[in-house]
């Protein structure tokens, strides 16, 4: 007598795959999408041609601690820059030092803006 071999159950399928697709994707979406809005700073191009530099140097080195003027640290930058201009479109040229966060440079420039100077130019 011969027996037919036992039915086998069906399989259900995994889902641990499709699962591990699916968190694979919205990491990749998570990485590669924008999460804030970008703030752009407007600042003239020291290369446009347009704007020629006249009248005493106006070198702002920011540091991470100090803002020096021309070299010297000051304490009060628009104080000591005042006697250096003679109109608020003259060009100031900002540098960040070694170390200076990029927060520190653009805290001086709106400094600079509020002040009323326009025409500032950031160098490395």
């Amino acid at each position: 007598m011969q027996f037919a071999p036992p039915a086998r159950p069906r399989r259900k399928p995994s889902l641990t795959p499709m699962i591990d697709v699916v968190f694979l994707l919205l990491v990749f979406f998570m990485l590669a999408s924008r999460f804030g809005t970008e703030a752009m700073m407007p600042l003239p191009l020291a290369a446009s041609g347009r704007d020629s530099y006249s009248g005493p140097p106006r070198l702002v080195d920011i540091s991470p601690d100090t803002v020096a003027l021309n070299g010297r640290p000051v304490q009060d930058l628009l104080a000591a820059l005042q006697p250096l201009m003679t109109a608020p479109t003259d060009m100031v040229i900002l540098r960040g030092r070694e170390g200076a966060d990029l927060q520190r440079v653009v805290r001086v420039s709106e400094e600079l803006r509020g002040a009323g100077y326009t025409t500032l130019v950031l160098v490395e």
